[in-house]
C-alpha cells in the first residue's frame, strides 16, 4: 500500500461523517425540533470532524511527499 493512502482514506471517511453531522445539525435547526444534542451540538461535531479530516489529509500528503523526496535523494546519490 502506498504511504499515506490509508490516512487519506480515513480522512475522506471522517470528512463524509462530518458532512452528515453538519446536515443533521442543519436539519435539526431548520425544523425547530428538540434533538438530544441540539442543532449546535450536531453542527459543532460535524465541524470538528471536518477539522480532524483536514489534519489527517495533510498528514497523509506530507508523509507521501516525504517518501518521494527520500526516494529521489537515494537515486541521485552516486554510489562508489
Amino acid at each position: 500500500m502506498v504511504v499515506g493512502q490509508k490516512r487519506t482514506f480515513f480522512a475522506r471517511l471522517v470528512a463524509a461523517l462530518g458532512f452528515v453531522c453538519g446536515l443533521v445539525g442543519l436539519s435539526a435547526g431548520l425544523t425547530d425540533q428538540m434533538w438530544k444534542l441540539g442543532a449546535i451540538g450536531w453542527f459543532t461535531g460535524g465541524g470538528l470532524l471536518l477539522l480532524i479530516a483536514l489534519f489527517l489529509l495533510m498528514d497523509g500528503a506530507f508523509s507521501f511527499r516525504r517518501t518521494q523526496v527520500i526516494v529521489a535523494e537515494a537515486q541521485a546519490v552516486p554510489r562508489f
